[in-house]
C-alpha cells in the first residue's frame, strides 16, 4: 500500500523509551518524536490541517496565497501541504531562525521575510505585523495565524491526542510539551483529559517567556519577557490557543538546560532532537525530581520532543556558537 502523497504520511509517529537519561527517576518516560513527520516536526499537522480549513471555508481559493508568522517549522507544514494543492506561499521570520529553517523554506519555493526580534507584538515591523500587512495587499491571500487558527488546536485533538492514547493503552499519566501558539497542548490535553481526567498536563516554557507566570500568577510580567535563543518554544503574549485551563501544571528550563539536554539526548539516547525537544526534557525531567512522592512505577510520562536536529546544526549542535552563547 502506497500515500497518494507526501501528506499521507503525517502523524501516527512513534513513542520510545528513554534509558539513560531517566535513571534518577522511579517511573517510564517516553518520547513522542515529532521529528518522523515529513517535515521534520510537529507542525505538519497544523499545517496541513490549517490549510485545509482554509480551503473548507472558501477563504483559500485555487491559485491562492498562504501568509504565515512562523519560526520555521509550522511554514514547512504549511508549505509542503500548499505545494502539493498548487498554492504560493509568504512567510514571515524573526531574524533568529536558523539558517537551516531558511533553507529549508526557500527549498519548496516559498518567500521568506525576516523581521526584527526584539520589537513587541503590537510594532509595525514585528513578523506578526508584517505578516498582516502582506496578507491585505495580496491579491488571493489568507492569513492562517497559527495563534487563533482553531485548525491548530483541533489537529492535535484529532490526531496527536488519540495517538498517544493508543500508543500507552489508556495508561498515560502524565505528560509535558512546550508551548508557543499553544496548539500542541492545548489540543492533545483536552483529548487525554476527555479519555481520563487525572492525566496531568505540564508545559515547560523557556525562562524569558511568558507562559509560566501567567499560569501561576494569572499576570504577563513585562520585567520577565526578554529574549531568548530556544526557537519554536514560549511566547511574549497569551496565544488565542493556549487554553490554560486544560493544564495541571507550569515549569520551564533556561537555554542552557535545553541545549545541553538536546545534545545529551544524541549522545546518550541516540535521538538528534531539536532546541525544544531538550526545553521540553529538561523540564520534564526537573519536575519529576521534585514530584518524586507524586510518582512511582506505574506512572507512565510521555514528553513531546517537537522537531528534528537537523534543523540546529549551525547552532545547538555547532560548538562554536555554543561556545560563543557561554553554553558550553
Amino acid at each position: 500500500m502506497w500515500h497518494q502523497n507526501i501528506l499521507g504520511t503525517i502523524g501516527h509517529t512513534p513513542l520510545v523509551q528513554l534509558n539513560q537519561l531517566t535513571k534518577h527517576v522511579p517511573c517510564t518516560v517516553l518520547a513522542k518524536l515529532e521529528f518522523f513527520n515529513p517535515g521534520g516536526s510537529v507542525k505538519d499537522r497544523i499545517g496541513y490541517a490549517m490549510v485545509q480549513a482554509a480551503e473548507e471555508s472558501g477563504l483559500l481559493l485555487s491559485g491562492g496565497t498562504v501568509v504565515e508568522a512562523t519560526s520555521g517549522n509550522t511554514g514547512a507544514g504549511i508549505v509542503q501541504a500548499s505545494q502539493i494543492k498548487g498554492y504560493k506561499c509568504i512567510f514571515t521570520a524573526t531574524e533568529k531562525i536558523s539558517q537551516e529553517k531558511r533553507d529549508f523554506l526557500t527549498a519548496f519555493g516559498a518567500e521568506l521575510v525576516l523581521c526584527p526580534q526584539d520589537v513587541t507584538p503590537e510594532d509595525p515591523r514585528s513578523y506578526y505585523s508584517v505578516a498582516q500587512k502582506i496578507a491585505d495587499e495580496t491579491p488571493g491571500s489568507v492569513y492562517l495565524n497559527q495563534y487563533y487558527n482553531k485548525a491548530n488546536v483541533l489537529a492535535h485533538y484529532h490526531s496527536t491526542g488519540p495517538e498517544i492514547w493508543d500508543q500507552t493503552n489508556g495508561k498515560i499519566t502524565h505528560f509535558f510539551a512546550t508551548a508557543s501558539t499553544g496548539g500542541t497542548i492545548s489540543g492533545t490535553a483536552k483529548y487525554l483529559k476527555e479519555k481520563n481526567e487525572q492525566i496531568e498536563v505540564i508545559g515547560v516554557d523557556p525562562y524569558g517567556s511568558s507562559y509560566y507566570k501567567y499560569f501561576h500568577e494569572g499576570v504577563i510580567d513585562p520585567d520577565e519577557v526578554y529574549s531568548y535563543l530556544i526557537e519554536g518554544a514560549g511566547k511574549e503574549y497569551l496565544a488565542g490557543n493556549m487554553h490554560m485551563k486544560l493544564l495541571s501544571d507550569y515549569t520551564r528550563a533556561t537555554d542552557q538546560e535545553a541545549m545541553l539536554m538536546t545534545r545529551q539526548l544524541a549522545k546518550e539516547e541516540s535521538i538528534f532532537a531539536g532546541q525544544s525537544s531538550g526545553l521540553a526534557l529538561a523540564g520534564a525531567l526537573d519536575w519529576l525530581e521534585q514530584h518524586l512522592s507524586q510518582i512511582n512505577s506505574d506512572s507512565l510520562v510521555v514528553v513531546l520532543l517537537p522537531d528534528s536536529g537537523s534543523k540546529y546544526i549551525s547552532k545547538t549542535y555547532n560548538d562554536d556558537w555554543m561556545k560563543a552563547n557561554k553554553f558550553l
